[in-house]
């Protein structure tokens, strides 16, 4: 069962919302949040789902949004009045997973939840595969760095290098980019 945050930035009553998805079998939350309590009610509550009922995201819920997004990330949807592209592009960037402009009917709910929460999966797992990425790509660099250094202070062939370094790894049991990180901040410290 899907906990859900319900936020509002608007004088309307949200009930009927509310109603809607719990009917539709959604745990919600006690609290609705203000934006600017949404990153401290998201870490203190863990909803599974945030979504925002406002007339136009404001530049605060759009910030608030953002920290969220940093520190808590949660699948987000926001139902507005505003269709506005920039403020739309906006909402997107801050971690917004649907946005979506007026028409608020219940049985649109629970599809608009499925595709919000597969949007944020996948873009979950495009996060780590980039991270992943991005950290293979500062070992290779680091790895290859260590390499150099070997080549030029020892006067080795590249293959010599890293078969040296292969070595010191496999008899340390950690990983060639912890041998080149440990030769180079040596190397760095004594100059």
């Amino acid at each position: 069962m899907l906990r859900v945050l319900l936020v509002t930035d608007t004088d309307k009553p949200i009930g009927d919302l509310r109603q809607a998805l719990a009917r539709l079998g959604y745990d919600m939350l006690a609290e609705v949040a203000t934006p600017a309590a949404l990153p401290k009610v998201v870490e203190e509550q863990r909803p599974d789902v945030v979504i925002i009922d406002t007339e136009s995201p404001s530049r605060d819920t759009l910030e608030q949004l953002a920290v969220m997004n940093e520190t808590a990330p949660r699948p987000v949807l926001m139902f507005s009045n505003d269709g506005d592209q920039q403020l739309i592009h906006a909402a997107v960037s801050a971690g917004v997973s649907a946005y979506l402009v007026e028409g608020l009917e219940a049985s649109r709910l629970a599809p608009i939840l499925e595709v919000a929460l597969a949007r944020f999966a996948r873009e979950v797992q495009l996060r780590q595969r980039l991270a992943e990425a991005e950290n293979e790509l500062a070992d290779r660099k680091l790895i290859d760095r260590a390499k150099r250094l070997l080549m030029d202070r020892r006067k080795m062939s590249e293959p010599e290098a890293y078969a040296t370094l292969r070595k010191r790894a496999m008899d340390q049991g950690v990983k060639l980019a912890e041998v080149a990180r440990q030769l180079v901040s040596m190397t760095d410290l004594l100059g």
